[in-house]
């Protein structure tokens, strides 16, 4: 528990802290590395170049801080970073190493002293403990299914399929020929890469891109302009290569009953882990809607696939968006409709207070799909979402 003292002081000096804004979290990291640079071992530095990281971490400093005499607000945002936390292999540790670094900061640019230093000491001590426990109870419980482990195992690469012009997924099998743990459609696996060109270790999460299987899992993965561990992928990592990989982890997931409407809506490579549930309602008895925009034809994945699933079970059906059709593409055959993703234009299978929607692409595209489904008066405990990359809320 968390003195009334500690709560008093942490949300009479929150405001201060809010007000300096990216410069608190800069200033965090530059001092983070410089003093423990085996961290850039852990941390996507891409997300730090691009200021993500850092806006993600003000965001839960200034969320925990409105919050901290009511923790259960946070619970849903700590069950979230748990997970991720649990595929970079995350130790109690390191939430120490944090945590001086944090107080450290706060010192620096503000001199609160040493009152105000030691609230925020507790108050931190307070939200790590949450999360040493919850990450340990992941670990153990990714360790003691079938087929599970626990840090990270080596798999080999046993089949690499280009979808379209810019997504190619990878198939997975335990180097040591045994089974792999079972996961929940929408989970990622993290990867773990270290080939001689890149200055640190790459950890990525990727989405499980098919219904959980025995013996192997498929990522789906775009190449992204830039994207130091995406065109590595593609053009580096061949049949036969190993990787490392951290068991399948990750809060959104399928968790309907047999008998729950389902609208899957992606876009671009957001359809990985949308296309893992699809896989795994083939034989679901309520109505499965798949919903997917991307630019044309040369950058629709899996469109084959698909469109045998929805030809082949009368529950399925699915309608597809192109932003900007080639002069080859053809309306009502390779495409439904044009432009932006309109749920008005499908609005009558999609009302249904039993429904749940399941969705996933680039935020600003998940902000225009929330903003049309509490239009059409979907209840938010029916709307679920992931994000790749530090969170955002929607």
């Amino acid at each position: 528990m968390i003195s009334q003292q500690t709560i008093d002081i942490v949300k009479a000096t929150a405001p201060v802290v809010a007000e300096t804004g990216p410069k608190l979290t800069a200033h965090f990291y530059e001092r983070m590395f410089s003093h423990n640079p085996e961290l850039k071992d852990i941390f996507n530095m891409s997300n730090q170049r691009n200021g993500d990281q850092r806006e993600a971490l003000f965001n839960a400093i200034c969320a925990y801080a409105n919050n901290i005499d009511n923790l259960a607000a946070l619970l849903p945002a700590v069950e979230k970073i748990a997970h991720k936390h649990t595929s970079f292999m995350i130790t109690a540790e390191q939430y120490q190493i944090v945590g001086g670094h944090l107080l450290a900061t706060i010192d620096e640019l503000l001199s609160p002293g040493q009152e105000v230093l030691d609230a925020w000491g507790e108050a931190y001590g307070v939200l790590a403990n949450v999360f040493i426990t919850r990450e340990e109870a992941i670990y153990q419980e990714k360790e003691g299914k079938t087929g599970g482990w626990r840090g990270t195992r080596e798999f080999t690469l046993i089949e690499k399929t280009q979808e379209s012009d810019v997504i190619t997924s990878f198939t997975f099998k335990p180097t040591d020929g045994g089974t792999v743990s079972n996961f929940k459609p929408g989970q990622y696996l993290g990867i773990y890469l270290t080939p001689d060109a890149f200055e640190f270790q790459e950890i990525r999460q990727y989405s499980l891109s098919s219904a959980p299987r025995t013996d192997n899992y498929r990522i789906s993965v775009k190449r992204e302009e830039g994207g130091k561990v995406s065109n590595y992928l593609h053009n580096e990592l061949t049949v036969g290569d190993t990787v490392q990989l951290a068991a399948p982890a990750g809060d959104f997931f399928l968790d309907v009953s047999a008998t729950t409407p389902v609208t899957l809506i992606s876009a671009g490579v957001g359809l990985t882990p949308t296309l893992s549930m699809l896989d795994a309602l083939t034989e679901h008895q309520a109505s499965v809607h798949w919903l997917h925009a991307t630019e044309n034809s040369r950058h629709h994945a899996f469109k084959d696939y698909v469109n045998t699933l929805a030809d082949k079970y009368d529950h399925i059906s699915a309608t597809i968006w192109y932003r900007e059709p080639l002069a080859t593409d053809r309306p009502a055959e390779d495409f439904d409709y044009q432009g932006m993703i309109d749920l008005n234009a499908v609005a009558p299978q999609l009302i249904d207070p039993a429904m749940h929607y399941y969705f996933c692409g680039p935020v600003g595209f998940m902000q225009h799909v929330a903003k049309q489904l509490i239009e059409l008066g979907v209840q938010e405990d029916n709307i679920h979402y992931e994000c790749f990359g530090p969170h955002k809320v929607l």
